[in-house]
């Protein structure tokens, strides 16, 4: 994630490095370990992802009748 209005270039940039991580060997280990899984991904596809699961789980808490404290 990075500040509204970001430069284009630096969204990409830095998707380029986060994706380049989330490659490597041992961190897709480890997260196997910690029952994780790598999601690389573009910045569109993080976008929807992020509003999916937003929704997805607003839904949850409201059938769930619960309330912050």
């Amino acid at each position: 994630m990075a500040p509204k209005g970001t430069p284009p270039e630096i969204v990409d940039t830095l998707n380029k490095a986060v994706n380049a991580v989330l490659a490597d060997p041992k961190l897709k280990a480890r997260l196997g370990e910690l029952g994780g899984e790598p999601m690389p991904m573009t910045p569109t596809q993080f976008g929807k992802f992020i509003a999916d699961e937003s929704e997805k789980w607003a839904k949850v808490v409201k059938f769930s009748g619960a309330k912050p404290d």
